[in-house]
């Protein structure tokens, strides 16, 4: 089954959540992995069951980067914050390396994000509307 991470920095979330129900019947289809809070956010809105990893800076973002690492994750959406400091900002670029490394789709805006999420469909035979 397609497994796809979603993460988004604090400012990000209600755009991450917005996404999320635009594409709720595709992800109803999938398996969501997501960092502890926008889980938990993500969850809560839309109903749908999400596999919770660590808040990104206590280590989640590393946890999916392992994933990524050994290939258990298609696609990644990770709705980032450019114009804030993160202090887990050299996780966060690990993470941005291990897609690089292992070609896994990644996708950091939301224009980004709807390619990747209408291109993994599209691999699955799900038909957008």
């Amino acid at each position: 089954m397609t497994r796809i991470a979603l993460i988004a920095h604090d400012d990000e979330k209600p755009e991450m959540i917005d996404l999320v129900e635009s594409y709720q019947s595709y992800l109803s289809t999938v398996d969501i992995v997501c960092t502890g809070t926008t889980g938990q956010r993500i969850a809560e809105a839309t109903g749908l069951e999400v596999e919770r990893k660590q808040s990104g800076p206590l280590g989640g973002d590393m946890e999916i980067g392992a994933e990524a690492a050994n290939d258990r994750i298609d696609g990644i959406v990770f709705l980032r914050d450019p114009l804030t400091a993160q202090p887990h900002e050299p996780d966060i670029s690990a993470l941005l390396r291990i897609c690089d490394v292992h070609d896994t789709p990644l996708a950091t805006t939301r224009t980004s994000a709807e390619y990747v999420l209408e291109g993994l469909a599209r691999e699955d035979g799900h038909e957008l509307g």
